[in-house]
């Protein structure tokens, strides 16, 4: 599985890395960006978590 975020969409909450800060970071312009190009299945619960969580809803799993 693997995460990508909407770039255009995200307001740069902060709130996906800090659910699951081993798959989202937050870049120099503020927005976040997935940093994982396959998510562990360890990390899937809170991968999860962050996408549904994300208020523009700028994650998606694929």
């Amino acid at each position: 599985m693997k995460a990508c975020v909407d770039k255009e969409a995200c307001i740069g909450c902060g709130l996906c890395a800090s659910i699951s800060s081993r798959v989202f970071c937050m870049e120099d312009d503020g927005k976040a960006v997935a940093t994982e190009d396959e998510i562990l299945d360890s990390d899937l619960n809170d991968t999860e978590e962050a996408a549904s969580s994300c208020p523009v809803s700028a994650i998606t799993l694929e």
